[in-house]
Parts: C-alpha cells; sequence; structure tokens
C-alpha cells in the first residue's frame, strides 16, 4: 500500500514541474486559433448574411490541418537563419510559427466578409497552414522535453491549455468581446493574447538534440540536385522508415485510424441532435460549456494520472470502454427528450471519459516517436487520426437519416464503433512493450526494441 500512495503522489507531483508551464502556455497557443477558423468564424459568416451551404465550405480552408504531416519534415530539419543557433531547433521554429500567427490573425481581423469573401477565405488558408505547422512545434516540443513516464502529464497539461485557449479565450471569450467590440477588434486583441506564447518561447529550455544516425556527408562533387535528394531522404524518407521497422507498425497505424471512430460520429451530429430535442441555445451553451469544460478539465486530470500509474496501454483500454459506455448515455438522452438533468449528466459523462481517452491517446502517439524524427513522426500519426475522423464523421448525418431519425438507434451504433480498436488494443497490449516506458522510446542509436 506505501508503495501505492508513493507512485500515485507521484503521478500528481509531475504537474508540478516547471516545464509543464510551458507546455500550457503551447497548448494555449495552439487552441487559440481554432475557434476563430472554425466555430467563431462561422457565427461571424452567418451574421454578414451568407448561406449554411457557404459557411461550410469555408471548413476546406482549414485543411491544412489534417495534412502538416506533409511538410512537417521541414521543421524537423531545416534551420532557420538567425534563430536556430540563437533559440535552437524547435524553439526558433516555436517563435517564427507564433509571430506568424499573431500577423495571420490580425490579417483576418481586417477583412470583411460583406466587401471581400475572398479575402477572408485567404486570410483563413493562412491562419490554418501556420497553426498547423506551429502544431508540429508544439508536439514534437513536447515529445523532446519529456521522459516517457512524463507523456501522459505532459499531454493532459497540452490539453488543458489547448481548451483554455480555444474554449475559453478564443471561443466563449471572442463570442463576449464580438457582442460589444465587434468582430474586427475582437480578432485583433485575441491576435495579441499570443504574446505570452512568445514570451514563454523565450524563456523555455531548449531539448537536447538528437540527430539521426548515420548522417550522410555528400561529398565535393555531388550535384545540387544529389545533394538535394540526400536532404529529402534524411527528412522524409528516413522516419518513415524508421517507424516501418517496429515489428506491428501497420498493425498501430490501423489502430490510430479506428480507435476515435465512434467519437468522431457523436461529435459531428451533438449539436443538431441537441437542437432537435428542442434545446435553447443557451441551455447548450451553459451545459456544454461550463459543465462540459470542468468534466473535460477533471478527465484530463485523471487520464494523466493513469497513464502514469497505470501506463498508456491500460489507460487506452479504460478510456475506449468508458467512452463507449458513454455513448449510451446519448442514446438514453434520446429516449428521455429534453431533460435538462440528463442532458447534463450525458454532457459531464461524454466529457470526461472524452478527456481521459484524449490523454492516453496523446500519450501513446508521443511513446510511439523516435526522438530523432518525433516532429515528422508525430504529425504523420496525428494527422492518420484527424483524417479518420474528418473521413468518416462526414457520414455521419447521411447514416442518421438513413436510421429513419431514431437517434437513440444512432448513438448505439456510435457505442459499438467505440469498441473496434480494443481488440486490436489487446492484441498490442499482447506483443508490445507498454509505450510510456523508457524502454519503448527509441533513440537513434538504440535498435528496435522489438
Amino acid at each position: 500500500m506505501a508503495a501505492e500512495r508513493t507512485s500515485w503522489t507521484d503521478g500528481i507531483r509531475v504537474y508540478l514541474d516547471r516545464r509543464m508551464l510551458i507546455i500550457l502556455i503551447f497548448g494555449f497557443a495552439s487552441g487559440l486559433p481554432a475557434p476563430l477558423v472554425y466555430s467563431n468564424l462561422s457565427i461571424w459568416l452567418t451574421d454578414a448574411g451568407f448561406s449554411r451551404s457557404s459557411v461550410g465550405l469555408f471548413s476546406l480552408a482549414t485543411t491544412a490541418y489534417a495534412i502538416n504531416f506533409l511538410w512537417a519534415p521541414l521543421v524537423d530539419r531545416l534551420r532557420l537563419p538567425g534563430l536556430t543557433d540563437r533559440l535552437g531547433r524547435r524553439r526558433g521554429w516555436a517563435l517564427l510559427t507564433q509571430l506568424l500567427l499573431i500577423a495571420a490573425i490580425v490579417f483576418l481581423g481586417l477583412t470583411d466578409p460583406t466587401s471581400d469573401v475572398s479575402m477572408v477565405a485567404l486570410a483563413c488558408v493562412f491562419v490554418a497552414f501556420v497553426s498547423a505547422t506551429q502544431d508540429i512545434v508544439i508536439d514534437a516540443y513536447r515529445v523532446d522535453i519529456l521522459k516517457p513516464d512524463e507523456f501522459g502529464a505532459g499531454s493532459a497539461v497540452a490539453i488543458w491549455g489547448w481548451h483554455l485557449g480555444g474554449t475559453l479565450v478564443g471561443g466563449a471569450g471572442g463570442l463576449y468581446l464580438a457582442a460589444s467590440l465587434g468582430w474586427n477588434a475582437t480578432y485583433l486583441i485575441l491576435a495579441c493574447t499570443l504574446l505570452i506564447a512568445v514570451a514563454a518561447t523565450l524563456m523555455a529550455p531548449e531539448p537536447e538534440r538528437r540527430d539521426p544516425l548515420p548522417r550522410a556527408e555528400p561529398d565535393a562533387g555531388t550535384s545540387a540536385l544529389g545533394r538535394a535528394w540526400i536532404w529529402l531522404r534524411e527528412a522524409v524518407f528516413d522516419p518513415l522508415a524508421d517507424f516501418a521497422t517496429r515489428d506491428w507498425w501497420l498493425l498501430i497505424l490501423v489502430f490510430i485510424f479506428v480507435f476515435k471512430f465512434g467519437d468522431a460520429l457523436l461529435g459531428r451530429m451533438s449539436g443538431v441532435f441537441y437542437r432537435e430535442l428542442g434545446f435553447e441555445l443557451t441551455q447548450i451553451a451553459d451545459v456544454t460549456k461550463v459543465f462540459g469544460l470542468a468534466a473535460v478539465c477533471l478527465g484530463v486530470f485523471a487520464g494523466g494520472v493513469l497513464v502514469r500509474v497505470a501506463g498508456v496501454f491500460r489507460a487506452l483500454l479504460v478510456g475506449g470502454l468508458a467512452a463507449a459506455a458513454t455513448n449510451l448515455a446519448y442514446a438514453y438522452l434520446a429516449g428521455a427528450g429534453q431533460d435538462m438533468e440528463v442532458f447534463a449528466l450525458a454532457v459531464v459523462a461524454d466529457n470526461f471519459t472524452g478527456g481521459l481517452a484524449t490523454v492516453a491517446f496523446v500519450a501513446y502517439l508521443a511513446g510511439l516517436c523516435n526522438t530523432a524524427f518525433s516532429a515528422t513522426q508525430y504529425a504523420l500519426l496525428n494527422s492518420l487520426g484527424n483524417l479518420a475522423r474528418i473521413w468518416f464523421a462526414s457520414s455521419a448525418g447521411m447514416i442518421v437519416d438513413s436510421l429513419g431519425g431514431d437517434w437513440a438507434l444512432f448513438f448505439t451504433i456510435t457505442a459499438g464503433l467505440a469498441l473496434l480498436g480494443l481488440p486490436l488494443l489487446l492484441v498490442l497490449m499482447w506483443v508490445m512493450p507498454d509505450p510510456g516506458t523508457a524502454a519503448s522510446q527509441r533513440s537513434p542509436d538504440q535498435p528496435n526494441p522489438n
């Protein structure tokens, strides 16, 4: 019992590390742009008189979030003149993307949908591209600066920061500001809040540099094309080839692709479901923003401690089972109708288990990365999960229609889909070491542990 108490104490104490404050602020910077190109932008366009179809098309401007793995190798390997030597590989890129993101949000804040919608679209693409690039840097920094047994807590802190920036400041705070100051002033003010991330970058420790080994050195007679090929091979193909040397790598990719299928369907249709039940916008906001956010924060904390104490695989198993169970709470809500207590219960349960499962999932992705290629490999794995969510969730409305609007059956199906990845997880638990252990995270000079 004494050893168990000590382990749980250690699981909580890790949150007090100074590095966690940096990760929290970086998470804030990662989350802040999301509502500015998604929910709040949709409201702004609606207020300006745009149709639902036109507003929906703006989602295409955020494609960068799903394909940022394509330029992640540049972030991993490209030196920035004047920044890399002064700040290091990770902090140099972080500072560049943060300054560009401030400029991009200011640009978006200076546009006017009623006079030139093409400029709004261009600014939205700019914000999404820079924000997605910043995400590459932030994720790689977290992988590089933490030890494998700290990934759970680091993931939890990053998610807290994301919701602080995206849900509270950028989302709710943006709506309050827009109501009193207008949309243009709101975007300009929110851009300035990112200066805290710039300050954090300047004060943050730079992770230890780890280059892939061996590294090819072109001789003096190598052509420019040959040098470009060597750089491309080391930046792009080596990280992918390194991941493919792992045992069961294809099974890992399939698991990442399917793990959040159930949540993808539920998340896409939840707002429509609430409105069809007859809940007012203010009721939805009160429950999802207040109770839901509190539940997410608690779930994230619990997930970080659970990963620290029980390991990544067990935390994923608990999170997956809990997510399936809480999807059934929405099926119960469908039968209960416009019942605020059941509504609050379903949202709180879903957000708590969602926070727990997300921490475990993010920690799992971090533990899979070779520290020499952390930016490229993490971006690739995370993009795989994002693409699955985007593609599969796009069919959610058609599924509900095909069921004749039977929401209870729809949410029961999402519960079953939430269990889809668990058999694959059990196989991975049987054949592989836990990714949260030091033995599983590979450095460039380490052989394949399997």
